[in-house]
């Protein structure tokens, strides 16, 4: 009987131990899915950071999914003020992250300086000097062509930045093309606008 006692006491710990380890791998097995599904957390688009200023409701810092668009950046900013002139922005132009989103106002021709021009050439009551200038953010290859050191490759470089960077906020942004330099800009200053 002892023997017996002993085989049975053994058998139980076998049993035991085999019920503990399946208990075990069922709770290790619960607490490793959340973990999976943590990993399928990270595949959603990552959030960019886009900095939105000028016309808009509410300007500031916003966060996007990757993917927005400009268009998303202003909505996200309470949409444009009425004094927006959303003609000069690409609405539909994706935005990266850190990138700043200036929005324009409309500038009647009463409000600008002397010798500048906020329009694009086309606007009633424009001088004949300012009429005769080339709108940087609309102008296409061949009117870029025509400008003093600005040849097709140029021209190309021109609109694919705008088209990348969004439109050019002053008449000095077009520096930032690679190939126009001080020297190249202060030959066509005077027959470009934005």
């Amino acid at each position: 009987m002892p023997m017996y006692r002993k085989s049975m006491l053994v058998l139980l710990v076998l049993v035991l131990a085999v019920i503990g380890g399946m208990v075990y791998g069922y709770e290790t097995k619960d607490a490793v899915e959340p973990l999976a599904a943590g990993t399928a957390e990270q595949g959603e688009p990552a959030r960019l950071a886009i900095y939105v200023t000028g016309a808009v409701n509410k300007p500031g810092v916003v966060s996007l999914v990757e993917g927005a668009r400009i268009a998303d950046a202003v909505n996200a900013c309470g949409g444009l003020l009425p004094t927006a002139d959303a003609e000069k922005i690409n609405m539909a132009q994706p935005v990266k992250d850190g990138a700043q989103i200036r929005v324009p106002e409309k500038q009647s021709m009463s409000a600008l300086p002397a010798g500048k021009s906020g329009t694009d050439g086309k606007t009633a009551g424009s001088t004949a000097g300012q009429r005769d200038r080339v709108n940087i953010n609309t102008a296409d290859e061949k009117t870029l062509d025509s400008l003093p050191g600005i040849g097709p490759a140029m021209a190309k470089r021109i609109i694919e930045y705008r088209e990348t960077q969004g439109a050019f906020q002053s008449i000095e942004d077009l520096q930032n093309v690679k190939g126009i330099g001080k020297a190249k800009f202060e030959k066509m200053k005077d027959k470009i606008c934005i």
